[in-house]
């Protein structure tokens, strides 16, 4: 294995880790809470949200200052799918990396969540996408 591969993968593991941790303390693991928010009897999970998000904004503006990020072309799947991914997040309380941070809290019905995470993608890929011509690629290809 390559050095800079070697680098890479503990950069992303102890990123990871931090992410996962920041998100369970910050109780985006708990159903209850996320569907408080859902429901929106409790806001203090979308105010954490706009923080993290303002704060990666800030941190991509700075680490991209210098660089040309190419535009990327409207894939007709974002709005069916991004709807889809809202009733999924809202029935099970989680998102891919929600389910994997309940998942390391001993919660057993993340497996539930991956699964259909896992099966979703698959549907997608071998069915729908085809079929309506969208793209197949991967978030940052």
């Amino acid at each position: 294995m390559q050095n800079s591969t070697i680098q890479d993968y503990f950069f992303y593991t102890v990123f990871g880790v931090a992410m996962g941790v920041t998100l369970s303390l910050g109780g985006f693991a708990d159903f209850e809470q996320v569907n408080s928010l859902f429901l929106l009897q409790d806001i203090t999970l979308l105010l954490v949200f706009a923080g993290a998000v303002s704060l990666c904004m800030l941190g991509f503006v700075t680490l991209c200052r210098k660089r040309k990020i190419a535009k990327k072309t409207y894939n007709g799947g974002t709005i069916p799918g991004s709807i889809m991914f809202g009733i999924g997040w809202a029935m099970t309380g989680a998102c891919p990396s929600i389910a994997l941070v309940q998942l390391g809290e001993g919660k057993l019905g993340a497996l539930v969540t991956i699964f259909g995470i896992v099966t979703g993608v698959w549907v997608y890929r071998t069915i729908a996408a085809p079929s309506f011509q969208l793209d197949t690629g991967v978030c940052g290809e």
